[in-house]
């Protein structure tokens, strides 16, 4: 049995803060968190719907940091309706929001950056669990995973997790070498692995033509691509495969146009899953990842000539109709 872990990045966009007040943070709920569109909503909400519908489960990592500036209840807005949906909630942070914060940095240097790697050991032991007590008293269990913003996470990182008390990360991205991530794995290491007391879920990927990887984002791989990605994983034994989403995923944010495309991705997925033999979707909480075994890396799917053309024509498709997010 592969356990598929759909994670979803659920966060407010620090790119669309204009202001800091409830209106602000109301409009910024609505284009980053619940997508409100003239179609109806297509972010979380619609989400779990959909989740519910064919019987799967996810893992949001929620981003705790914009209640330095909107307080925690900015927080139990979007913790609420998932835990409501049986869902789990996990660890997210996006340290651009200690540059908005200003005075409310909570770091006693009043350091900022873009990202986790970029604070010393003790100051991301700081942030983390200023993110899990915001978590918790926004109404989550303790948190026990996390993806760092950007995969902007390095081995410190790792060692900060372990010391606060959770036991996984999701932060390495084998398909984007020249990613953010700083933590010392390679384009190789796509299998669970104890690092710095704790254990490293890779995110998924696919193989490409050029050699290369392609990393298992809904906006970045086909229906196709993904369930062919999924089957292999489970015909070779992997013991769980890792795909990413994000709260606004199906929208073009500042049109707040549904991608349909995209939002008929997720729904085929979620069906796709649900019909799949040897395959469940699982949590951090009720179904930890687990250490593969051998002492040899897994091989991602190869790359197909025909599922690389049908990709590349829809999302020409994709781009031309609804844009970026």
């Amino acid at each position: 049995m592969t356990c598929v872990y759909i994670t979803i990045d659920t966060e407010y966009s620090s790119g669309l803060v204009d202001g800091l007040g409830p209106a602000d943070r109301a409009e910024n709920y609505a284009r980053s968190i619940a997508c409100i569109t003239p179609e109806g909503p297509a972010g979380i909400t619609h989400k779990l719907k959909v989740l519910e519908e064919f019987g799967q489960k996810a893992v949001f990592f929620v981003d705790p940091m914009p209640a330095l500036i909107w307080g925690v209840a900015s927080i139990e807005d979007i913790v609420a309706p998932i835990l409501e949906a049986g869902q789990d909630v996990q660890l997210h942070c996006h340290t651009e929001w200690l540059a908005i914060a200003g005075a409310a940095n909570p770091l006693a240097s009043g350091r900022t950056g873009q990202n986790l790697f970029e604070f010393p050991f003790d100051e991301q032991c700081a942030l983390l669990a200023y993110g899990r007590d915001v978590l918790v008293a926004a109404g989550a269990p303790a948190p026990i995973a996390f993806r760092a913003g950007n995969y902007g996470a390095n081995d410190d990182t790792l060692r900060a997790l372990a010391e606060i008390g959770l036991r996984y990360d999701s932060s390495h991205c084998p398909a984007l070498p020249e990613g953010a991530s700083r933590i010392s794995l390679g384009e190789e290491d796509r299998d669970p692995v104890r690092l710095h007391g704790v254990i490293e879920v890779p995110v998924g990927s696919i193989g490409t033509l050029g050699g290369g990887q392609r990393h298992a984002q809904i906006t970045a791989l086909t229906l196709a691509e993904m369930k062919a990605a999924i089957r292999h994983a489970r015909d070779t034994g992997h013991p769980c495969f890792t795909l990413v989403s994000h709260s606004f995923e199906l929208i073009n944010r500042r049109k707040l146009a549904v991608n349909k495309i995209v939002r008929r991705r997720f729904t085929g997925l979620c069906h796709a899953l649900r019909d799949m033999r040897r395959v469940k979707t699982g949590t951090y909480r009720d179904d930890p990842p687990v250490l593969a075994e051998g002492d040899a890396p897994s091989e991602p799917l190869p790359a197909s000539p025909v599922r690389t053309s049908m990709r590349l024509a829809e999302q020409l498709v994709s781009n031309t109709l609804y844009g970026a997010l």
